[in-house]
């Protein structure tokens, strides 16, 4: 059976085939990686990994990311042998082929069993991180019956010397996340060669000096990769194995080298490794024996799967817990934010909008315990942390708040796993200019279309002292050229409590909040109960008569143009002002509502406290724009928005010399 040499080492042939073929038949790939990690991957599958193919969505299965994305033919090889239904033989025969389930790196929503999209280095071990502590955090909450799994990902060099990975692992170990285990393909080699070319660092103690159990194994020798995954899953730490493993294992000339990592073999090169590996199929065909082995590997989860169902067919949480998994909202988050809006309405206070944040999730942790908040050091100043939230830490999972440190990459890319995972809706802030540290894993979490809400505060000049180098000027441009993601500058408390509505009900991708640090005041007097940023723009102040000018704004710069509006309704000029908190969502609405907003044929500008690039499409190439054209200083925020000429007299100027 599956326990002895010769049938571990067939099982571990047929991804290696499988892995050859694909890349070769697609002219391009890599097949070394999926070759070399083969051994690790059959012992992990066959013997440790709990999961049923026949349900990949199964909450409770332990998850498997591949952070060494480049080597996707092992994770698509796995998923096809194990026998996940959408990932037949034709799939892999279709290898980085358009509308295949099977990308040139792995992309979550391509084939159940991907758990995450992965390719740029690191990103699946900062995800791993965020896997890992939503299950701990579940667990504290449901209890072991329902959650209890573990979170293995498989990183390579290239994942370890991003700089991501120290931000990953020392959270993680700092946190003693013990069900995260990392399984390190120790090759040695990198596109350039080996990895000694540029790097000399030790990895094994580095991975100590940051609280994980590690262990260093040949990666070909299934007894000794058993011995140590069985150890790791009984540590009260995180565990690294570093598993030496030669590159393009069995290729008789090219295993070990670099010329393995990110091309196909050759004819020649496959012939003479299917000769080393005893395998005498054509491509893409397997021995039934081991295809029977495979698919009993797939199926061998299947009574822990149907235990759990009923364990969770008798809780007393049985209707919270579907709920929260389904990424369901409370049924009455509706009515707690229009009350709190309303309030706000009545009450009309003057707060910078990261406070009018604050308050929001005050009002949304008394009815949503899956909102996990969180900050990069920054607790203080994001206003991310509820008036009820408790921290999380290595002796309490069961806090709703995280201090991540001054690890602002690590930060987004656990939020991502965490979402990922399910049952948690993750937040977390820092400031706006230093979403040039999360931009990769904010890119990612659009991509793949997943719920994560970034807070990001001290939104334009406004902030003053601290200067140009903290001064996002070009940063909401950046985020808004992001597919999928939606970007809210709210102007008030009112819409900063409706972007975080939206932000929430927006399950299909991921939300950037920019807030302010000085103080505005309440624009929206008058209570709706239509929540009027769903629509991403709207007539905040409409002109006395047939409308001749239309302004523009975001957040801290709407009250300049209603103060503008003032100037030019008393000098007989009717104006509009439109606040446009989310263009996104503005483009999203049909022609005829945008068209009634814009008023096609006024003389539009545009004021906001950044660069002109995501105005041009509203206001045209010569359409009116105040704004920054460069970098900020260092002054208090009143003198800069003097200073660069951010006023009402220049929105003024600019309507007047379009007349």
């Amino acid at each position: 059976m599956m326990s002895t040499a010769i049938d571990h080492g067939r099982m571990a042939a047929a991804i290696r085939v499988l892995a050859m073929d694909a890349v070769q038949k697609a002219k391009s790939g890599h097949p070394g990686m999926p070759m070399g990690m083969a051994d690790v991957a059959t012992v992990l599958f066959t013997k440790f990994l709990k999961f049923d193919a026949t349900d990949p969505h199964w909450f409770d299965r332990d998850r498997f990311i591949l952070s060494a994305g480049h080597g996707s033919m092992l994770l698509y090889s796995l998923l096809h042998l194990t026998g996940q239904a959408d990932m037949p033989m034709s799939e892999l025969e279709n290898f980085r082929q358009l509308g295949s389930n099977t990308p040139g790196h792995p992309e979550y929503g391509h084939g159940h069993g991907v758990e995450t999209t992965t390719g740029p280095l690191g990103q699946g071990l900062g995800n791993s991180v965020g896997f890992a502590l939503a299950e701990r955090m579940l667990n504290a909450e449901f209890g072991d019956d329902l959650v209890d799994h573990h979170t293995y990902v498989l990183a390579g060099d290239g994942c370890l010397m991003e700089g991501i990975s120290q931000e990953a692992i020392t959270l993680a170990g700092h946190l003693k996340l013990s069900k995260l285990i990392c399984l390190f393909d120790d090759n040695g080699i990198s596109i350039d060669g080996p990895v000694s070319l540029a790097t000399s660092e030790d990895h094994l103690r580095r991975f100590t000096a940051a609280g994980w159990d590690v262990q260093s194994i040949d990666g070909h020798d299934p007894a000794a990769i058993e011995a140590a995954i069985a150890h790791a899953k009984t540590t009260d730490t995180p565990s690294m194995i570093a598993c030496k493993t030669t590159i393009g294992f069995g290729a008789p000339t090219l295993a070990g080298s670099a010329k393995t990592h990110g091309a196909p073999l050759g004819e020649e090169e496959i012939a003479g490794a299917r000769q080393f590996y005893g395998w005498d199929l054509p491509p893409f065909e397997l021995p039934q024996d081991v295809v029977d082995a495979w698919h009993a590997a797939g199926r061998k989860g299947r009574a822990a799967h149907e235990a759990w169902v009923e364990r969770l067919t008798f809780s007393d949480r049985r209707d919270e817990f579907g709920r929260r998994m389904r990424g369901d909202l409370p049924a009455n988050l509706h009515a707690v934010i229009n009350d709190f809006r309303h309030s706000i309405s009545n009450e009309a206070p003057k707060v910078a909008t990261r406070v009018s944040s604050q308050k929001t999730i005050d009002a949304l942790l008394e009815v949503m315990p899956e909102l996990i908040g969180g900050s990069a050091d920054l607790t203080g100043s994001n206003n991310t942390k509820g008036k009820t939230a408790t921290p999380v830490s290595a002796e309490n999972y069961g806090g709703d708040y995280i201090h991540y440190g001054i690890r602002e990459h690590g930060m987004a890319a656990a939020m991502n796993g965490m979402a990922l995972h399910g049952g948690v809706i993750p937040f977390g802030g820092t400031f706006l200019v230093f979403t040039d540290y999360c931009r990769p894993s904010i890119r990612l979490s659009a991509l793949m279309g997943i719920r994560v809400i970034y807070i990001m505060t001290h939104d334009s000049i406004g902030l003053g002292e601290d200067g140009p180098t903290h001064q996002p000027v070009e940063h909401l441009s950046a985020l808004r050229a992001i597919p999928n993601l939606a970007v809210f500058r709210p102007a008030d408390t009112v819409e900063t409590a409706e972007a975080w509505q939206l932000a929430l009900e927006r399950k299909d991708g991921p939300s950037v909040l920019a807030l302010t640090r000085q103080g505005l005041p309440t624009v929206r007097t008058h209570h709706s109960h239509e929540v009027l940023s769903a629509k991403g723009g709207y007539v905040l102040a409409e002109a006395s008569g047939e409308r001749k000018a239309t302004l523009l704004a975001t957040g801290s710069e709407v009250e300049i143009a209603l103060a503008a509006r003032d100037a030019l309704e008393a000098d007989g000029v009717p104006t509009a002002v439109i606040s446009m908190p989310c263009q996104e969502l503005f483009m999203a609405q049909p022609k005829g509502y945008r068209d009634s907003v814009l008023a096609p044929g006024s003389i539009v500008v545009a004021v906001e406290a950044g660069m002109r690039q995501s105005w041009d499409r509203f206001i045209g190439l010569d359409g009116g724009f105040v704004g920054m054209t460069g970098f900020g200083a260092s002054a208090p925020a009143a003198k800069l928005y003097e200073h660069f000429g951010i006023t009402a007299q220049a929105v003024v100027d600019a309507v007047r010399e379009r007349l």
